[in-house]
C-alpha cells in the first residue's frame, strides 16, 4: 500500500513581551512541507492521505507542537522577553476541487497595530492589533486584542501574488491591482466607544462581509507596498507569465498522478522591470462614488440587501478616515500625507447618516447622527408629485420614535398636520399614539377630528380613540361634545384606556430641573379638566398608572399639585387609594407616614380645607374597601370619643388616624414626633397619645394615665390590651392601683365598679393561695371574701 502525503502550511504568530511594555515584533512560519511521491503509475496508488484543516486560537495554539524559540542576535537590550502563541492554522489543498499544492503557499504575513484617536503611537499600547496573512486564493484577517477572533475572510476571484493591509483598504495584485474593504476601523470604533450602537448613533458591524471596490489593470505585477496614500508596484514584462502558464495547466485538468511540473527555464534575455507609484483615491472621493452608485442602484432595486451593504461600506470608509485624522492630530505628525479636511469628513458623516437604509431600525441612529431636524427629515422623505403616497418603513420607524421622545421641541401646526397625514396614509393604527405626543401640541383639532372620525368609522369604537377625540373637543372648547364622548364608556374602561396610552393624561418633557426634579412631568389639559369635573376618575387613573409602572409616586404628587394647587385634598385621596392598591412595602410605609401627617395637620389646623368630593370619605368606606392597613378601632377608644361639638372634618381625621394606629402596618415610632404637636388636654388628643403608648408596650404607664383621666374606660382597656402574656398586669398593676385609688377616694362608684370587674377576672385566673396573698391587711378582707369563695369553688371543680 502506497501513501502520498499532502501539504502542511503552518502559521504561528509570536508575541514577544518586554517587562511592562508589550512589543509585537516577530513571526515564525513553517514553510510548505512536501512529501509527494513521484514515479508511481496511476494503478499503483491506493489512497491519498491529506492533513485536515486546523485552527487553534489563543492559548490553544500551544498545542500545535511546533517549537518556537527566541533568537539572540546580541543587539537586544537588557530587557526580559516572553513568548506567547497567538494563532496556529494549517491549510490543506482541496484536490477534489482542482486545488494544487502551490495554492496553499503562505504569503503577505502582516501584523497591523491600530491606535484610537486618544492614543499616542509612541507611548501607548495599541488599542487594536490585527494579523493578516494571505494564500493565493484566500486571505484572513484576525483581531488579536481581547481574544483572538477571525474578523474577515477574503475569497479572491483569481490567484493573488501579494497583499498589503492598510487602514482603509486591502490591496492585492494579480494581473491587476485590486482593492478590498477591511474591518479594522469598525473594531477600533467600538473599542474607542463601547456604546456606539444605541438609538443615538450606530456603526456597521465588524463582521460585515467584505467586498471588492476597485481594480486597475497592469502587466506582470510582482510586488506591492504602500506608503501613505501611495501604492508602489513592481512589474516585469515576460512573454508568458507564470500565472498564464498555471491557468493553461489547470484548463487541461488535474491528472490522478498529482505530479508537479518542472519550473520553466528563465529566458536568457532577462526581464523588463517597471515601477509604478499609484495615488490611491481619497476615502472621501471613494465614498462619494459609492453613494452615487447606491442612488442609481436604488432606483432599479430599492429593497436589495446589497444596497445596505454598500452604504455600510461607505460609512466604514468615513469612520477609518475620521480615526486616521484624529490620530494624526493627536500625534502632531508633520510627515503625514495631506488628508481630507476634518470639517469635510464630518459633513460626509452627516450626509451618510441621512441616507435611506432598508433596515428600519438603523434609520433612528443614522438620522440622529445626521443632525437634521425632524422637519428636514420629513421634507427629504416627502414623496414626489405624482408618485404613490408611500413612506419607507425606516422613515416611519424614525418618526414614531421621535414622537415618543421627552422633548419640548414642538412641531409647527403645518409640520404636525403633515405628520398626522403621513400616519393616516401609512399607519392609521398609530394615530392615537401620534396625537398623544408632546411634540404634536400644535395640531389642528378640527382637521385631526375628521381623520379620527374616519378611523373610528373604519375600525370601530375604542376607548383610547374616544378619549383622544374628547381631548380634541376640549381644545375646541366644546364641553357638551366632550362630556358626551367621555360618557360613552364606564369609568373603569376609561382607566384601562389611560393605561394603554398614559400620555393622554401625562406628558414627559425635558427640563424641570431646580428644586423639583419631577417637574418634567406635566398634566395634560384633559387631566386638569378631570380634576375639576371627575376627580374620582383622575385618582383611579393615577393609581392604575402607578401600579402599572407608568408613573412614579413623586411624579403623581406633582401632577396633583399642578392640577389643584398645593393645598388640594385630591392628592390625599390618591394616597389613601394607593394604600388599598399597592403591594410594595416601601411605597406603603411612605404612604402611611404621609397620610398620618395629613391627619395630624387637619387635627391641628382647624381651618384646613377638605374637599367635598372624595374617593375615600370615612372610616367605614376604608373598612368596606378591605384596606388592611386601617384597623378596627379598639373598643376602649369609643369611651374616649370627643365631644359632639368637634367638627365633622376633625371627626373624620381623628377616626382615620386612630384606625391607622390600630392597624398592623404603621410604624408608631415614626409618628410619635408628629404627635407632639397635639395636646393631651383634650380627650381626643389624650386618646391618640395613649394609643401610641399602648402600641409601644407601655401598659403600666397607660393604666395610670387612663385611671387619672378616664377611669370609666379602664375595664374596656384591660379586657382588650391585658390578654395572653399581659394578663399578669391585672393583679400586678391594675388591682393594686384600683385598691389604692378606691381607698383614697371617699365616694367613687366608677372605681368601685372597675375594682369589682377586676376581682372577677383575678378570681378566674388565680389559685386560692395566690389570691389570698393579694388581699390587703388593712381590715377590708371581708370585701374580698366572696371573690375568694368563687376562686376556691372554681379551683375545686378543676
Amino acid at each position: 500500500m502506497k501513501r502520498i502525503c499532502g501539504t502542511l502550511t503552518v502559521l504561528c504568530c509570536v508575541v514577544l513581551e518586554k517587562e511592562g511594555c508589550p512589543l509585537i515584533c516577530r513571526f515564525a512560519t513553517m514553510g510548505t512541507v512536501r512529501s509527494i511521491q513521484h514515479n508511481y503509475l496511476e494503478d499503483e496508488i491506493d489512497f491519498l492521505l491529506i492533513p485536515r484543516h486546523v485552527e487553534l486560537l489563543g492559548d490553544r495554539a500551544k498545542d500545535c507542537d511546533i517549537p518556537v524559540s527566541i533568537e539572540k542576535t546580541g543587539l537586544e537590550d537588557r530587557g526580559q522577553y516572553s513568548l506567547s502563541y497567538i494563532l496556529f492554522r494549517r491549510f490543506s489543498p482541496e484536490f477534489f476541487q482542482g486545488c494544487s499544492v502551490e495554492e496553499t503557499h503562505l504569503h503577505s504575513l502582516q501584523l497591523y497595530p491600530l491606535f484610537t484617536s486618544n492614543q499616542s503611537a509612541t507611548l501607548d499600547e495599541p488599542a487594536c492589533v490585527f494579523c493578516f496573512f494571505s494564500l493565493p486564493n484566500a486571505g484572513y484577517l484576525y483581531s488579536l486584542k481581547g481574544g483572538v477572533e477571525l474578523l474577515s475572510a477574503y475569497q479572491y476571484p483569481e490567484k493573488v501574488l501579494e497583499a498589503v493591509l492598510t487602514d482603509h483598504l486591502l490591496h492585492v495584485i494579480t494581473n491587476a491591482l485590486q482593492c478590498f474593504t477591511v474591518r479594522c476601523s469598525a473594531v477600533a470604533a467600538r473599542i474607542e466607544d463601547p456604546y456606539i450602537d444605541t438609538t443615538m448613533k450606530a456603526c456597521p458591524p465588524s463582521n460585515l462581509e467584505v467586498c471588492a471596490l476597485r481594480m486597475q489593470l497592469f502587466i506582470g505585477l510582482r510586488l506591492v507596498c504602500v506608503y501613505g496614500r501611495h501604492v508602489i508596484l513592481l512589474s516585469t514584462a515576460d512573454t508568458e507569465t507564470p500565472e498564464e502558464t498555471e491557468r493553461s495547466t489547470q484548463r487541461r485538468g488535474l491528472s490522478r498522478k498529482w505530479t508537479i511540473s518542472a519550473p520553466k527555464e528563465t529566458s536568457k534575455a532577462g526581464h523588463g522591470w517597471n515601477i509604478y507609484v499609484v495615488d490611491t483615491v481619497s476615502p472621501l472621493t471613494l465614498y462619494q462614488e459609492m453613494v452615487e452608485y447606491s442612488q442609481r442602484y436604488a432606483e432599479t432595486n430599492p429593497q436589495a440587501q446589497s444596497l445596505r451593504h454598500l452604504l455600510s461600506e461607505a460609512h466604514l470608509l468615513l469612520r477609518a478616515s475620521v480615526l486616521q485624522k484624529s490620530r494624526q492630530q493627536q500625534n502632531h505628525d508633520p510627515t503625514a500625507s495631506v488628508q481630507t479636511d476634518g470639517q469635510e469628513l464630518e459633513e460626509a458623516v452627516r450626509q451618510n447618516s441621512n441616507l435611506k437604509t432598508p433596515d428600519c431600525h438603523l434609520t433612528l441612529p443614522y438620522y440622529r447622527m445626521s443632525g437634521l431636524s425632524v422637519t428636514e427629515v420629513i421634507s427629504r422623505n416627502r414623496p414626489l408629485p405624482g408618485s404613490p403616497h408611500s413612506y419607507g418603513p425606516g422613515f416611519l420607524f424614525y418618526l414614531r420614535h421621535y414622537l415618543l421622545e421627552e422633548t419640548e421641541q414642538n412641531l409647527s401646526q403645518e409640520a404636525a398636520d403633515e405628520v398626522i397625514h403621513i400616519f393616516s396614509q401609512s399607519e392609521p393604527s398609530q394615530l392615537i399614539s401620534v396625537c398623544a405626543s408632546a411634540s404634536m401640541i400644535n395640531i389642528s383639532p378640527d382637521r385631526t377630528l375628521r381623520i379620527l372620525q374616519h378611523l373610528e368609522d373604519t375600525t370601530g369604537v375604542s376607548v383610547p380613540l374616544t378619549i383622544t377625540m374628547a381631548t380634541l373637543m376640549l381644545r375646541l372648547g366644546d364641553l357638551p361634545q366632550y362630556t358626551q364622548l367621555m360618557e360613552r364608556h364606564a369609568e373603569m374602561l376609561l382607566v384601562y384606556g389611560f393605561i394603554e396610552e398614559p400620555r393622554l393624561l401625562l406628558l414627559h418633557v425635558e427640563g424641570g430641573g431646580g428644586e423639583d426634579r419631577h417637574a418634567h412631568i406635566r398634566p395634560t389639559a384633559l387631566a386638569q379638566q378631570l380634576a375639576k369635573s371627575q376627580p374620582g376618575l383622575l385618582v383611579a387613573a393615577m393609581v392604575a398608572l402607578h401600579e402599572n409602572n407608568k408613573v412614579l409616586l413623586e411624579q403623581a404628587d406633582h401632577v396633583f399639585k399642578v392640577c389643584l394647587g398645593c393645598e388640594n385634598c385630591l392628592q390625599v385621596d390618591f394616597w389613601e387609594a394607593m394604600l388599598m392598591a399597592s403591594s410594595q412595602d416601601a411605597i406603603i410605609q411612605e404612604l402611611l407616614f404621609r397620610v398620618a401627617s395629613v391627619y395630624i395637620d387637619r387635627l391641628t389646623n382647624s381651618d384646613t380645607h377638605i374637599s367635598s368630593t372624595k374617593i375615600v370619605t370615612c372610616l367605614c368606606v376604608l373598612q368596606i374597601s378591605s384596606c388592611s392597613h386601617y384597623g378596627a378601632l379598639y373598643p376602649w377608644l369609643t369611651v374616649l370619643s370627643p365631644a359632639h361639638t368637634t367638627s365633622s372634618q376633625h371627626q373624620e381625621a381623628l377616626h382615620k388616624l386612630q384606625s391607622l394606629l390600630c392597624g398592623p402596618s404603621l410604624s408608631v415610632g415614626s409618628v410619635v414626633p408628629l404627635l407632639e404637636r397635639l395636646s393631651e388636654e383634650t380627650l381626643w388628643g389624650f386618646s391618640l397619645h395613649l394609643l401610641c403608648a399602648t402600641r409601644r408596650g407601655q401598659y403600666g404607664s397607660s393604666i395610670e394615665k387612663l385611671l387619672d383621666r378616664c377611669p370609666q374606660a379602664i375595664i374596656a382597656f384591660a379586657n382588650h390590651q391585658l390578654q395572653d402574656k399581659n394578663m399578669v398586669l391585672w393583679w400586678q398593676k391594675l388591682l393594686p392601683e384600683l385598691c389604692n385609688r378606691t381607698r383614697a377616694a371617699a365616694e367613687n362608684s366608677i372605681l368601685l365598679a372597675a375594682l369589682k370587674e377586676t376581682l372577677v377576672v383575678v378570681a378566674m385566673e388565680m389559685s386560692p393561695a395566690e389570691f389570698l396573698e393579694l388581699i390587703p391587711d388593712d381590715g377590708t378582707a371581708s370585701y374580698f371574701l366572696p371573690h375568694l369563695l368563687t376562686c376556691s369553688q372554681r379551683h375545686l371543680m378543676t
